[in-house]
């Protein structure tokens, strides 16, 4: 019986042994596992004048908008009713500027692309009537993003004013920190100085 326990011992001794030493790293693995992040620069063209330009989907921002306007028709009701906070409701008005200001810089940039059309229909020899359409239509745009550039920004300042007020509000309970409010008023006076 002993000898069979020590010949059991000897062999996985043995056994044990050469894995030891045909391995010398122990965490190794003789298969290794694919990468979770594919090579990031694959897609990615190494020169960005030949890469191609983002087409950005006029209708589908139209939907969003309009779905966004839709959400905000009666969150005065839900905030009176207590299923939203004031915050979300800021939130959602919020979004709703910042998606008409992404619709009118997608409508500026389709009408260049117009303008940049015409320009090459009138270098080769189309009469001039045909350009004033496109002329209006970028002049209206520039006019339409100028417009949503400026609603934004104001409506960017109000939230970063109402968040400063109310971080403070929840430093005097002392639900916040000082830090908390110190980096409200700082983004406010970063949207403040872009803005100048």
């Amino acid at each position: 019986m002993r000898c069979a326990v020590a010949l059991l011992l000897t062999l996985n001794t043995v056994v044990f042994a050469d894995d030891k030493t045909d391995n010398p790293d122990p965490g190794a693995f003789d298969v290794e596992p694919p990468l979770l992040i594919p090579e990031r620069d694959q897609g990615q063209p190494s020169d960005p004048e030949k890469a191609p330009r983002r087409d950005v989907d006029l209708a589908k921002l139209e939907k969003q908008l309009e779905r966004a306007k839709r959400n905000i028709a009666g969150l005065d009701r839900f905030l009176k009713m207590g299923a939203l906070s004031k915050l979300e409701v800021e939130q959602r008005k919020l979004r709703v500027v910042h998606l008409e200001f992404e619709l009118a810089n997608a409508r500026l940039v389709a009408a260049k692309e117009q303008m940049l059309e015409t320009d090459k229909q009138r270098n080769a020899g189309l009469p001039r009537a045909n350009v004033t359409p496109a002329e209006n239509n970028l002049a209206f745009a520039i006019q339409a993003a100028h417009a949503a550039n400026a609603k934004r920004e104001s409506a960017d300042i109000e939230a970063a004013q109402a968040n400063v007020d109310r971080q403070r509000k929840l430093l005097a309970l002392g639900s916040a920190r000082k830090k908390d409010v110190d980096r409200a008023v700082q983004k406010l006076a970063d949207l403040k100085s872009q803005r100048n």
